[in-house]
């Protein structure tokens, strides 16, 4: 059994896009599932529910506690 490749490109993300949530409001409604909220602090995050990954633009720089 060979394994899936998921060849979706990276959504990157803003500071002001946070928190980062999947499904996204780019994505259209008949794709939608329940809302995920995602920890892209700390590297690349993917949605349990449909795989699409997440990650900080490069360069951003994330301010909080």
């Amino acid at each position: 059994m060979s394994a899936v490749k998921n060849t979706q490109a990276v959504v990157e993300l803003q500071a002001k896009d946070l928190p980062a949530y999947c499904p996204n409001p780019a994505m259209p409604l008949w794709s939608s599932h329940p809302r995920v909220y995602l920890d892209v602090s700390h590297g690349p995050a993917s949605c349990s529910y449909c795989g699409t990954t997440y990650a900080l633009a490069p360069g951003v720089v994330v301010k909080g506690h």
